[in-house]
């Protein structure tokens, strides 16, 4: 679904697997919130960001106040998500992959303090676990980008080479070829630590190396890494495929589009579902069908796409829906069937 200035964020529905109410869920009263960023920083203009909108969202709408941390190295997940327990926040809300093993270790001494985290499965009485179909989405941007490319050649950059973003890739990949079969995508990774979720100049150099082997349209998935991408596409004049939080704006004329995964709608509902008394536990999956993914139109992009690029990408979204285009999972398998 596209993401536009008129409809903005809102509430979404999910498709919930395992769902459970918790025993004891908060009052309203008891609502106190903690937010722990990944790395990159709340200000990355992508995923942490877009998880500081949600938590902003709910502070504005309900005047409750929320805490938060910007993490500065791996070694302070447990530490930060013990401490906040500790004070008697809830609900605890941490943002990436990474923090599984900490949010394992944590949450079974805190039995009565809601948990959240966010791209990873935690298989606790007292944790919400939010996952995305961000290979829907990439299909669609992918569909974008392959009839916005004159040479035929695309690229990617992700973050770190993990699962989840080869994830993003594949589905990008599977778009782009349903749309040009003759076309050719570029793939590179930054790198296998968490330094490569930011590391703007990096990133920059991958999208110049894209764009020197005929590259004109570069989708990224790369945190803070992708500001560089972002910018070696302006600076060459070709586009750049935003992700995460809408980044549209960042370079009016030269970002196509951006692909959204609205963390900040999986951080908003856990507030809120804490502070309704409607807190849930299990796994919930945000995708296409639930707005939990999408593409952004707004006034910094609605030039770059034609009549005819809107009516594909919202027939391929219709279509996806529809389960008439099955995009297949990466994280599923390990494969990619196309490349």
């Amino acid at each position: 679904m596209k993401w536009t200035a008129a409809n903005g964020p809102r509430r979404a529905g999910a498709a919930v697997l395992g769902l459970a109410l918790t025993a004891g869920a908060a009052n309203a009263d008891e609502i106190n919130p903690a937010v722990i960023y990944d790395l990159g920083g709340k200000f990355d203009r992508s995923f942490n960001q877009a998880s500081h909108t949600g938590a902003e969202r709910f502070r504005e709408e309900t005047g409750i106040a929320y805490r938060d941390f910007e993490l500065q190295s791996d070694a302070q997940r447990e530490q930060a998500l013990r401490r906040f327990a500790e004070q008697g926040h809830n609900p605890v809300i941490v943002t990436g992959f990474a923090y599984g093993s900490a949010m394992e270790e944590i949450a079974p001494d805190f039995p009565d303090t809601n948990f959240v985290i966010i791209d990873m499965v935690v298989d606790l009485p007292n944790v919400r676990s939010v996952v995305f179909n961000e290979h829907e989405g990439s299909y669609l941007v992918g569909v974008l980008g392959a009839m916005a490319s004159e040479t035929g050649t695309l690229g990617f950059v992700g973050g770190m080479d993990i699962p989840l973003i080869r994830k993003f890739a594949c589905g990008y990949v599977q778009g782009v070829m349903a749309t040009n079969p003759d076309a050719t995508v570029l793939q590179n990774m930054t790198g296998t630590t968490g330094a490569a979720w930011n590391d703007p100049v990096r990133g920059g150099e991958l999208a110049r190396a894209q764009i020197d082997q005929g590259a004109d349209v570069i989708y990224h998935a790369a945190g803070g890494t992708g500001v560089g991408v972002l910018q070696a596409a302006a600076d060459a004049d070709v586009y750049g495929i935003g992700v995460d939080s809408n980044q549209n704006y960042m370079h009016p004329g030269n970002v196509l589009t951006s692909m959204l995964k609205r963390v900040d709608v999986a951080v908003y509902d856990a507030m809120m579902d804490v502070k309704e008394g409607e807190w849930t536990t299990g796994v919930v999956v945000l995708g296409l069908a639930e707005d939990g993914v999408g593409w952004a139109l707004d006034e910094h992009n609605e030039d770059l796409i034609t009549a005819e690029m809107r009516e594909a990408v919202e027939e391929a979204e219709r279509r996806i829906i529809a389960g008439e285009i099955e995009v297949h999972d990466y994280t599923t398998d390990g494969t990619c069937p196309v490349q």
